[in-house]
């Protein structure tokens, strides 16, 4: 704790990029060698506690939960669309049916892995990162934030998930779109607990998945259509900040 604590006083924006490297080798290497033990997530989950609590734990002991995000909402429901958008981005992994991918243990390491990633990928992405960068220039840390989120899911490709390039591709595209939506709702709403819950379940959700009779054109598709809801809801939450200083 006391080396991260040094790093984080001498650089904020330097104490976010090492999360991102560690976060982004240790959990690929995780799914790489839980591929290799023939049992999904069970490695990553580990890595995935690890690191959750390590950085949950940091978090608390120098009292940062309030400077990012971990609390309540300071923006109401209404103000936010009810969250309307997000519910719809959470049923994406059952457009085309369900199914169980998993047996009982693979299961449970799969929802269990996907929420830790959903919490370190929120706090990292739109915690770390962008109130490091926030204080020289807003725009740029959203932006960058957006942009890094996205193109850190090309991991995929070289982690053993298994990921094909298309699929992959499309990924990054809407995981930019979603980056957008996740920085502009914690920069309304001065929390990250419903991003962390939203990005949770929305990864959790993909065990039942059901990929075998979906095409490319489908793939496209559902790409298009989440980056399209994803973006505007980003751009609605943007507008309404602007208007509501012009007011």
């Amino acid at each position: 704790m006391n080396v991260l604590k040094k790093l984080y006083d001498k650089s904020e924006i330097w104490f976010a990029l090492a999360w991102i490297i560690a976060y982004c080798v240790l959990m690929s290497a995780s799914d790489a060698l839980s591929a290799w033990i023939g049992i999904d997530k069970s490695v990553t989950l580990a890595i995935g506690v690890i690191l959750s609590a390590t950085l949950l734990l940091f978090l608390k002991k120098n009292g940062l939960f309030l400077d990012y995000g971990l609390c309540a909402p300071k923006a109401s429901a209404k103000s936010m669309l009810y969250y309307v958008p997000i519910f719809i981005m959470l049923t994406a992994n059952l457009w085309y049916g369900a199914t169980l991918n998993y047996g009982a243990l693979e299961f449970a390491l799969y929802i269990l892995a996907m929420l830790c990633v959903g919490f370190l990928e929120e706090v990292i992405f739109r915690g770390l990162l962008f109130e490091a960068m926030r204080k020289d220039n807003v725009k740029a840390a959203i932006i960058v934030s957006s942009v890094t989120f996205g193109i850190g899911h090309i991991i995929n490709l070289i982690n053993g998930s298994g990921t094909e390039l298309l699929p992959n591709l499309l990924q990054v595209v809407y995981a930019t779109a979603a980056g957008f939506m996740f920085v502009m709702m914690y920069y309304k709403s001065k929390s990250l607990l419903i991003c962390i819950a939203a990005h949770g379940v929305f990864n959790a959700l993909g065990v039942f998945a059901n990929e075998a009779n979906v095409t490319d054109e489908m793939r496209i598709l559902t790409a298009l259509f989440l980056t399209m809801i994803t973006a505007s809801y980003a751009l609605y939450l943007a507008l309404s900040m602007k208007n509501k200083t012009s007011d």
